[in-house]
């Protein structure tokens, strides 16, 4: 992680705005600026030598043409995309420190230990100043290897002057739960009964989610059960967050079974009934949705527009876009005309299905409504444009939801590099990625997938390892989906050796790769003759397999 390339900014490009109810040709720029020669010329980037030569350590963007000398000096003093820690010119010794700190526990948590004791044992030499405020960026950033992060944890539990909030707590809890380390994750819950004033409604919505995710049906509904024991009270509000659980868990049926154990002692609001038709409406059981939707009325609740808003969903899944069209009908005829949302999934599910025009026309009839759009919908509009080629048009989206005062958000940048990726727009893809921290609109995983993708398939490894160091800096840790696109699409396009360090990289930090990631790499390992690297990744898949046969008898 110590490899960096540092980008600084150019001044605020120009937006344009379009006029009328269509599209204008006028768009949101990457132009202006260009990229390091590393970043647009990569093709000979056979390896990553050089990546530490202090020539290629600093990188800047030139600024835009003809612009002012007073501008060029804002933009010299713009924030950096960067892997190491930049510190503007204002922060604080204070602030210094604490990112000194950071990057101290970082270093230690970064090597590869067996057990959280064995961290705690490391981190016994670390001096850091304790807060909250590291901890919470500690656990964070290592969200995606529960061995760091619960060693970090335990260790920061015994210094002095410090003791974990509930917010820490329950970030721990998810951290466990989300690696299946279930009697740890019950251990810290028994922890925060005995501490006292710790635990909520929020840290049960954890355990059961995760129960619930792992197909821990009984166990789910069990910890719902067991709520009062610790301190949490079990009232309509629990138990609309177990039902929710079940159903976006695909255990719709459990939830209606739950909901009928229950109704008799907890009595079921409207969101209730909602839950349950969009379970229904999701598991495409529209008749099973219909029914629950009578029986709502029969508790004395109207169907509301979020009832009609799952059916519409339905109904978009089947494509049958007649019985839709006749649903925004009858919607708008009980006086419950479809909003914002029924909107954004109309035209999402006409643009995937291929039937653009369509999709965007729904624009209008929203703006006949008299519904505003939001941030979602208009980040729909230009999942569909994009989808289509039309980035032009994708860019000017962008600038209508500026005019409107709605900011482009993560879903809107990771939906433009996702299309430009998708139509082999390379530079203009990067380009994104540093007006996103132009903008201060921090990336998440969504962002680098498909960027990661494209640095694969064209063998970018330079690139690559850049992205992965920024994404580091940026709290994001790699999770099970990116790990598997790293090693299978390195592996496929000859890169073998890079594979197996992601895939070693990924047992280590507590994910089970699937069995035809294994195949592949040990497939190619073999053409290649690389014995002792095979027996090496013959060995972490007979651990990976042994660990898998122990948890499916727990």
């Amino acid at each position: 992680m110590r490899r960096c390339g540092r980008i600084l900014f150019p001044p605020s490009l120009k937006f344009v705005s379009h006029s009328g109810g269509r599209l204008s040709v006028t768009r949101f720029s990457t132009t202006g600026f260009d990229l390091p020669d590393w970043f647009r010329n990569p093709k000979d980037d056979g390896s990553c030598a050089g990546l530490d030569d202090e020539e290629d350590d600093i990188f800047v963007l030139p600024t835009e043409p003809n612009v002012s000398d007073e501008r060029r000096s804002q933009s010299s003093a713009s924030r950096s995309l960067s892997i190491r820690p930049g510190f503007p010119a204002t922060a604080s010794h204070e602030d210094a420190e604490f990112e000194a700190d950071i990057d101290e526990v970082s270093r230690i948590l970064s090597a590869r230990f067996a057990s959280p004791e064995a961290i705690m044992i490391a981190m016994d030499c670390c001096s850091v100043r304790v807060t909250g405020r590291l901890v919470d960026k500690i656990l964070t950033r290592f969200s995606n290897d529960w061995v760091a992060a619960f060693g970090f944890f335990m260790w920061v539990g015994t210094q002095g002057g410090y003791c974990h909030c509930a917010d820490s707590y329950d970030l721990m809890v998810d951290i466990l739960g989300k690696f299946k380390q279930f009697d740890l994750m019950w251990g810290l819950i028994n922890q925060m009964v005995e501490v006292g004033g710790l635990m909520s409604l929020m840290t049960m919505t954890k355990v059961m989610r995760r129960l619930a995710g792992a197909s821990r049906w009984t166990e789910a509904i069990d910890a719902f059960h067991k709520m009062d024991r610790f301190g949490v009270v079990k009232d309509t509000k629990a138990m609309n967050v177990l039902l929710d659980t079940l159903c976006k868990e695909r255990s719709v049926k459990r939830a209606r079974g739950v909901f009928q154990e229950l109704r008799g002692t907890i009595p079921p609001d409207e969101n209730s009934f909602n839950t349950l038709v969009h379970g229904w409406c999701k598991a495409r059981m529209l008749k099973e949705a219909l029914e629950t939707m009578e029986e709502m009325k029969q508790h004395g609740f109207s169907p509301s527009v979020v009832t009609y808003t799952s059916l519409v969903e339905a109904y978009c899944m089947e494509k049958d876009f007649q019985t839709v069209y006749a649903l925004l009908d009858e919607m708008r005829k009980r006086r419950c005309p479809p909003n914002v949302v029924t909107y954004t999934i109309l035209m999402h599910a006409l643009g995937k299905a291929g039937r653009t025009r369509e999709a965007l026309d729904t624009f209008d009839k929203l703006k006949e409504d008299g519904v505003a759009p939001d941030a979602s919908f208009y980040n729909s509009l230009i999942y569909i444009l994009g989808r289509a080629g039309r980035l032009e048009d994708a860019y000017s989206v962008v600038e209508e939801m500026r005019t409107t005062g709605i900011a482009p958000n993560v879903t809107t940048f990771n939906t433009l590099i996702s299309a430009a990726c998708d139509h082999s727009q390379a530079e203009n893809a990067l380009k994104l990625l540093v007006k996103m921290e132009e903008q201060s609109c921090k990336p998440d995983i969504k962002t680098y997938t498909p960027l990661l993708k494209l640095c694969c398939k064209r063998q970018w490894v330079k690139i690559l390892l850049f992205l992965v160091c920024h994404m580091f800096r940026k709290d994001i840790s790699p999770d099970f989906s990116t790990y598997t696109l790293l090693v299978s699409w390195l592996c496929r396009n000859g890169k073998v050796a890079q594979s197996c360090l992601f895939l070693e990289e990924m047992v280590s930090k507590g994910f089970a790769p699937k069995q035809e990631t294994f195949d592949l790499v040990m497939e190619k390992l073999e053409k290649r003759n690389l014995q002792s690297v095979y027996k090496k990744i013959q060995v972490l898949r007979t651990q990976v397999t042994n660990l898998k046969h122990m948890e499916s008898f727990q």
